[in-house]
């Protein structure tokens, strides 16, 4: 279990702190939700943690099986709705070296398709994914 705990600094502005490390988070509503939008807001950090969590995952099978994914890179292109105020997708691709071998690539998906955060949002939540070996 991990503890985190979070300070509301006024203005829409919080502190989060990450309890085993002691690592400190600010978050901000976005402008167009009556924010400052200086740091994430807290369903950029929903994105955020499934490009990381996606990552990560498959990081930890790559390097299991010896194969090497440093420097990929992930995007995730976050969209709301509206009414009522939500995350309608997460858009999310992969960027990996394209030394990976063709018969891993199907290994890497399904490991991408079952990352914690992903199994974890509302099935509302869209969250398409692409794996790009162009690096």
């Amino acid at each position: 279990m991990v503890k985190i705990t979070a300070t509301y600094l006024g203005q829409k502005h919080c502190q989060a702190i990450h309890e085993p490390s002691q690592t400190k988070l600010d978050t901000d509503a976005p402008k167009d939700n009556q924010g400052r939008g200086e740091s994430f807001s807290p369903t950029d950090l929903v994105a955020t943690a499934l490009g990381t969590c996606i990552m990560t995952t498959i990081a930890i099978v790559a390097e299991r099986d010896g194969v090497e994914i440093l420097n990929s890179k992930m995007y995730v292109e976050k969209e709301m709705t509206a009414a009522p105020r939500r995350i309608a997708s997460l858009k999310t691709i992969i960027e990996l070296s394209k030394s990976i071998p063709e018969d891993y690539r199907k290994k890497i998906l399904t490991v991408a398709e079952t990352c914690p955060v992903k199994k974890s949002l509302h099935p509302d939540v869209l969250v398409p994914l692409e794996i790009r070996y162009t690096l």
